[in-house]
């Protein structure tokens, strides 16, 4: 699940309702009913109709590339960490090293804009030396890994995490890396804007050359290279769809070996540079990716990868250095890449960088004055009724044999639901702040993000650690824990403040898109390659996973039709996992809610029966809008398919849904019943 919003208000006629109100002198205007355009028919376009009136009245902010529910809970959410930032900030006698003074101090550093501009490149002199040393092959490769460790990504990819087929282990991944477009089809595709893109790019790589200090000529001809650089990195790159795949992605090798396949880099004395010691073995994601950049490294000068690498430096950090950078910088990604116009203002960006750097130590003032009293209670009392529902489908699957459902209800069984916060937070003691430089800051806190990292190697997995801070609008799966994390904010249901929303919303919302969904991803195309222990080992018998492997073929075909814009679909094969969670997630996030006593008692709630407000609420759940260039973004480098689809996608497979809306032959909302797809 994704998701960022804030609490808005609503012109139409107030509707009290007071049964499942908290406050019933509080006038409330329905968003279910508010949020509709008459306009559309829902057996036509179900998104639209649930979410149209509110996109009529909401258009797409100048500052932004998108809008919805994500934007306005996340605008809740950032004012209010906002007001944590701003009151540390002031306290100027707050003693050092403590949580106060890491807060304010770094907040107050971002919003000085005045030492900003003053010190231009200066924070980042000391990795520009380093890379104007190299002097061959071995000194490139060593600066290079380098700058992995103060928060660059240059030539390729490298982290620790778990090993996905010895879960209680920590391992060394080299995946493949170093694209500044990110995805690698940018810089193949011929259709109009990926040859716009390209073009841009080139004139943005000029630009910020000549930041650097590079004159016109020269800065024309670095551009040239970078582009030329990264597209021999692109070709050697794997497509998006293809790196979902958990096996293919799996490569075991010993440091030995991983040597003799690229002689050219030396990753004995590498991986001491990167901070990891005593290494025997590494995972590589992609062979044929280090096998081009064995070659690479040799095909081009020692000054043309300098170029590259002070290239990778300031993209890296653009958005905290002086203005012309950052408009640039914004100028491309933004307003090229996503269609957005303007900046927001700058406390926003700051806050966000905070936030990421220092997470844990604003999650703990969240939980204690901010967040609603019996959030987790609630959460915790959703997650288990959805996962005791699953537990029913399971055992009444007819496509899967007995052998195979035990193994599937263990793993549910023993699936951890990490809710609302943490028993512990991170010690963030070592990490330096000042309000010197916000740079400096940030690149402290890579720095500090790089060694909790690396300093997992060799040591005991934690299975308490969140990923997660409880104030961030969003959830997870983690196969390798076999673990579901949902933070507390996740209660937050625009329109509802002062009351707690009715059973329909809470299952729709928080239990089908969130609970329902995390859980399905534990037996999605990539979840159902782990055990219940978490590691990558098939558990199926071999008749039941080509019947499960040919359901989600029906939901790749399904998606595949989608047309997003005029020329471009949906990738079936690159969104499934999401799409197979969310089919998953609104299936379960009903059968829930059947059990609640407002659909037993058949409720009407603003004119309402339960099972319309519950797929109401559904469509409330991704009530997202995109401008076109985001749109085109998203479809290329997102696992996600776009909102609209993650509504009429999942409902179009639903009975329950066709007899509630009276779907027919003929309405775009139809599909065959050969055609839906049922799997869990």
């Amino acid at each position: 699940m994704n998701c960022y919003k804030s609490i808005f208000a609503f012109a139409v006629t107030a509707l009290t309702i007071s049964s499942c109100s908290n406050n019933t002198d509080i006038p409330f205007i329905d968003p279910l009913i508010s949020h509709q355009d008459s306009t559309v028919n829902p057996t036509e376009d179900f998104f639209l109709f649930a979410n149209g009136g509110w996109f009529k009245k909401n258009p797409i902010s100048s500052t932004d590339r998108s809008n919805g529910i994500f934007n306005t809970i996340g605008d809740t959410i950032n004012s209010q960490i906002k007001q944590i930032c701003e009151k540390s900030a002031a306290d100027t006698e707050a003693a050092k090293g403590s949580n106060k003074q890491k807060i304010g101090d770094f907040y107050s550093a971002g919003m000085d804009t005045l030492s900003i501009e003053k010190a231009g490149l200066t924070p980042l002199n000391k990795e520009i030396k380093s890379i104007e040393k190299i002097t061959d092959v071995p000194s490139l490769m060593t600066t290079m890994a380098h700058l992995h460790t103060v928060g660059a990504s240059p030539a390729f990819s490298f982290y620790v995490s778990q090993d996905d087929k010895i879960s209680s282990k920590h391992a060394v991944f080299f995946s493949q890396g170093g694209l500044g477009l990110g995805d690698r089809d940018y810089y193949f595709l011929t259709d109009p804007t990926s040859k716009n893109i390209r073009k841009e790019y080139e004139s943005h790589l000029k630009a910020m050359m000549q930041f650097m200090g590079e004159n016109k000529e020269t800065a024309t001809k670095s551009a040239s290279l970078i582009m030329k650089l990264e597209t021999d990195l692109a070709q050697a790159s794997r497509k998006l769809e293809a790196l979902r795949d958990p096996l293919g992605n799996y490569n075991k090798m010993s440091v030995v070996q991983f040597n003799k396949t690229t002689p050219n880099i030396l990753w004995t004395n590498l991986l001491k540079t990167l901070g990891v010691k005593n290494v025997d073995s590494v995972i590589v994601g992609q062979p044929e990716f280090y096998t081009s950049l064995n070659s690479l490294v040799k095909k081009y000068t020692i000054s043309e990868w300098k170029t590259y690498l002070k290239w990778d430096l300031i993209n890296s950090y653009s958005s905290f250095l002086n203005k012309e950078i950052r408009n640039q910088n914004f100028k491309f990604f933004a307003t090229v890449m996503n269609g957005v116009k303007e900046q927001k203002p700058r406390w926003e960006g700051v806050v966000d960088q905070t936030d990421g750097a220092l997470g844990d130590l604003i999650g703990q003032v969240y939980v204690a004055e901010y967040l609603p009293k019996g959030s987790k209670e609630k959460l915790v009392e959703i997650g288990t009724n959805i996962r005791n529902v699953f537990a029913e489908h399971i055992k009444k699957l007819d496509w899967m044999s007995a052998a195979t459902k035990k193994k599937a209800l263990y793993k549910l069984s023993t699936m951890i639901m990490k809710i609302g916060y943490p028993d512990k937070w991170k010690d963030l003691s070592k990490l330096k702040v000042d309000r010197k430089s916000y740079c400096s800051n940030v690149m402290n806190s890579n720095m500090w993000g790089y060694k909790e990292m690396i300093n997992k190697y060799g040591k005991p997995v934690d299975k308490t650690e969140w990923g997660m801070q409880p104030h961030t609008y969003n959830a997870y799966y983690n196969p390798s824990n076999n673990e579901i994390v949902v933070p507390a904010c996740n209660i937050i249901v625009p329109g509802f403040e002062g009351r707690m929303p009715d059973d329909a919303i809470l299952y729709s919302i928080i239990g089908g898109s969130t609970f329902g969904h995390e859980m399905t991803h534990g037996f999605d195309d990539q979840g159902c390659q782990y055990d219940e222990k978490g590691n990558l080992n098939n558990w199926w018998t071999k008749e039941d996973l080509m019947k499960f492997q040919s359901k989600t073929k029906l939901i790749v075909n399904q998606f595949n039709k989608f047309t997003v814009l005029k020329d471009k679909h949906v990738n079936g094969d690159a969104t499934q996992g999401e799409n197979i969670a969310d089919l998953g997630g609104i299936v379960m996030g009903f059968e829930a809610f059947k059990k609640t006593s407002q659909y037993k008692s058949n409720q009407k709630i603003s004119g309402l029966s339960p099972t319309r407000r519950f797929f109401l609420g559904y469509a409330y759940a991704w009530m997202v809008n995109i401008n076109d260039e985001s749109l085109a973004n998203q479809i290329m480098t997102d696992v996600h398919a776009p909102a609209k689809f993650r509504i009429n996608g999942p409902l179009s497979n639903m009975l329950e849904f066709y007899k509630e809306f009276n779907i027919k032959p003929g309405n775009k909302m139809y599909l065959a019943p050969s055609e839906r797809v049922v799997i869990w």
